[in-house]
């Protein structure tokens, strides 16, 4: 046996060892977790639906989202509300009058996560400005 021969063997035991790790952590992953990140990780959409919440009716429309929600783009606001509407958070409100009225609402579901959100909104009054 050579030395590179070794050097081979062992390097085949740490790449084992550490795919065997990798595993292990995927298993743990929830996947409900996941599925929250997915929506929550993605900058704006936390904030448009809290803002939602405190709308009345829970609704409102986009040019008053734009004016009120700080530093937001039309543009993305646009693409934060069309994935909010697919994952069935908000809905597009559509009033025909004289002249058409769009407008965005929570939906039941969207309702939902606005309540599960207030603990994490406590938390983080109680414990932003500590260190």
């Amino acid at each position: 046996m050579h030395a590179h021969d070794i050097l081979f063997i062992s390097s085949i035991l740490f790449i084992s060892s550490v795919s065997i790790s990798l595993e292990v952590i995927f298993i743990n992953i929830c996947p409900y977790l996941e599925y929250s990140f997915q929506i929550l990780g993605k900058k704006w959409n936390g904030l448009i639906i809290h803002y939602l919440s405190l709308c009345e009716n829970n609704s409102t429309s986009f040019t008053e989202m734009v004016q009120e929600i700080s530093n937001i783009t039309p543009r993305v606001l646009s693409m934060r509300l069309t994935e909010l509407i697919e994952y069935s958070l908000v809905k597009k409100e559509v009033i025909d009058s004289p002249t058409v009225t769009i407008s965005y609402k929570l939906t039941e579901k969207g309702q939902a996560l606005v309540s599960a959100l207030q603990p994490i909104q406590k938390w983080a009054i109680e414990n932003k400005d500590k260190v």
